[in-house]
């Protein structure tokens, strides 16, 4: 059987990172009994940042509108599918996402980024 979360799950950051892993800090812990695994729908806001000097390039909150969508299915970024398994409703995270784990970008040099 299926479980899926209508409520809110809030990711506060998710930084762009040259690190080579996800990063997953939880920042507001929640007891529950049943956590996200992948084929759930979750809804969240989030706000996503570049780890070198904090810009913020999205946000759900400006456009005040949850994202929706089924973990761990590839409809959005795989640090995103990774990052919010194993989660409570109501939780918060802070994810540091690796280039590699983020849609459409791709590394050309120390600096140098291409969105494809």
């Amino acid at each position: 059987m299926r479980f899926s979360i209508f409520s809110t799950l809030l990711v506060s950051l998710a930084a762009l990172s040259t690190a080579a892993e996800l990063g997953i800090e939880k920042t507001h812990e929640v007891e529950c009994t049943r956590k996200t695994v992948k084929g759930d729908t979750v809804q969240m806001h989030y706000r996503g940042t570049l780890q070198s000097d904090g810009s913020e390039f999205d946000s759900s909150y400006k456009r005040n509108s949850p994202l929706k969508f089924k973990v761990g299915s590839g409809m959005v970024i795989k640090g995103w599918d990774e990052g919010l398994l194993d989660m409570c409703i109501g939780e918060k995270r802070t994810l540091t996402i690796p280039l590699s784990m983020a849609m459409g970008l791709v590394v050309l040099g120390p600096s140098l980024v291409a969105r494809l």
